[in-house]
């Protein structure tokens, strides 16, 4: 009859394959509900469930809008597919198909696009980092963000430790006031395994007292062309990687696996 939702006739359906299309989607829409609370609650703690409008005054990006578009995304995947296999319902399993091959064929578009216009892509990426390292302390989720980035890849900065030149609180001017300044995030030094507890100020006046810098180049052919840039402070040394002018120019991991200290 018109209007009435269609169904599958009962010898149509596998058992087999409903269930496990539920259990499944069971899953997938808690993790996307989980997604979804995690961002909220994030939001509310920073106040901007009361003052909307605070979601424009973040200078760099906030790491929330992953959870929460991520969390809404796997909650609808979740919702068709878990409701459509149980009710055996043709429209919500026509809706998770095309919802799911949509992604896909924006995610192998994105990488055909990607490829094609590396350099734009590289370029606005760039900005993107640096835009983020701009506001670096105005916003505790993005500070951790950029902290993890930069420890995972061993890296500091999109182009080296002078980029953090571009924040205010790293920044070398005089008149600034900052016991950070000219100095780098603790997530730019190489941390000594020795150590147990976590040297948060090891970046300290670390771009004032410049030692050395050494190109791996020459060493081995197939080491990128980067540089080790070894900071002394004081009795300590305390090394940083920072990608030369002919290594990729985004923040990325150096296939050395040793670094030259003083």
């Amino acid at each position: 009859m018109p209007g009435k939702a269609q169904h599958f006739q009962g010898p149509q359906v596998s058992c087999c394959a409903k269930y496990l299309l539920f259990a499944s989607n069971v899953l997938f829409w808690l993790l996307g509900a989980a997604f979804l609370a995690i961002g909220l609650w994030a939001w509310a703690e920073k106040g901007v469930l009361y003052n909307l409008s605070s979601i424009t005054d973040l200078g760099g990006f906030d790491p929330v809008w992953l959870f929460l578009v991520v969390g809404v995304v796997m909650f609808v995947l979740g919702f068709a597919g878990c409701i459509g296999a149980l009710r055996e319902n043709t429209f919500l399993l026509k809706f998770f198909s095309v919802f799911l091959g949509l992604i896909f064929f924006l995610e192998v578009t994105a990488g055909v696009l990607a490829f094609i216009f590396k350099d734009w892509i590289k370029d606005q990426l760039n900005f993107f980092i640096n835009n983020n390292v701009k506001a670096y302390r105005d916003d505790i989720d993005l500070q951790n963000l950029i902290d993890f980035a930069q420890e995972y890849w061993s890296c500091c900065g999109a182009h080296g430790p002078n980029d953090w030149n571009l924040n205010i609180y790293f920044n070398c001017a005089d008149s600034n006031p900052s016991r950070e300044r000219c100095g780098v995030p603790f997530s730019c030094c190489v941390k000594d395994p020795a150590e147990d507890v976590l040297n948060t100020q090891c970046g300290y006046d670390v771009r004032l007292k410049l030692v050395r810098v050494r190109s791996w180049s020459n060493r081995a052919s197939f080491i990128p062309k980067d540089v080790l840039v070894s900071l002394r402070n004081g009795s300590r040394t305390i090394s940083l990687w920072w990608p030369g002018p002919s290594s990729p120019s985004l923040c990325s991991r150096s296939l050395a696996s040793a670094w030259h200290r003083i």
